[in-house]
């Protein structure tokens, strides 16, 4: 059975608060995997959900050209990728980036996933994210395990609490 939920966000206001929902959802360990068109707003997800980590969100921004980030200054230290400019899973194995995968000791959210969904854990949390306006978005989290079913069942217990 799989554990999904659907959250709107009319605004980067919304998007602020459903990352600092996301942030305290989270455990270390779990993979992440962001899919989206360009500019759907998945580095802004990330951003949200560093900065209620208790990272400078200042420092977080796309690693389309240097492929990951690390940033350790949070509750959390977080691992992101950007698998948009890789030609191959090869290329993300060469740089190392499944140790990160499955390293407890980090979340690991990884842009443009599909691209690299051979080396997902089998347990990882999927959020599709679509543009649906200017500055409204719909995020999808779909779970794909046991660990991931429970960050989404936090969500929803959350999110629907503080709606």
């Amino acid at each position: 059975m799989t554990s999904s939920l659907v959250i709107e966000s009319s605004s980067e206001g919304d998007t602020q608060q459903l990352g600092q929902r996301f942030a305290a959802a989270l455990v270390p360990g779990m993979v992440v995997a962001l899919n989206g068109q360009l500019g759907s707003g998945k580095t802004n997800l990330v951003r949200a959900v560093c900065q209620a980590l208790g990272a400078d969100e200042n420092q977080v921004n796309s690693p389309t050209f240097v492929l990951m980030q690390t940033y350790f200054d949070g509750r959390i230290p977080v691992m992101h990728f950007d698998t948009y400019r890789l030609a191959d899973v090869d290329e993300f194995l060469a740089i190392g980036g499944d140790e990160y995968l499955t390293d407890s000791e980090f979340v690991c959210f990884v842009e443009w996933a599909e691209r690299i969904s051979e080396v997902l854990p089998v347990d990882h949390l999927i959020v599709d994210i679509e543009q649906t306006g200017e500055m409204s978005r719909r995020f999808s989290f779909i779970a794909t395990g046991i660990r991931s079913a429970e960050i989404v069942s936090a969500l929803r217990n959350c999110c629907s609490r503080n709606s």
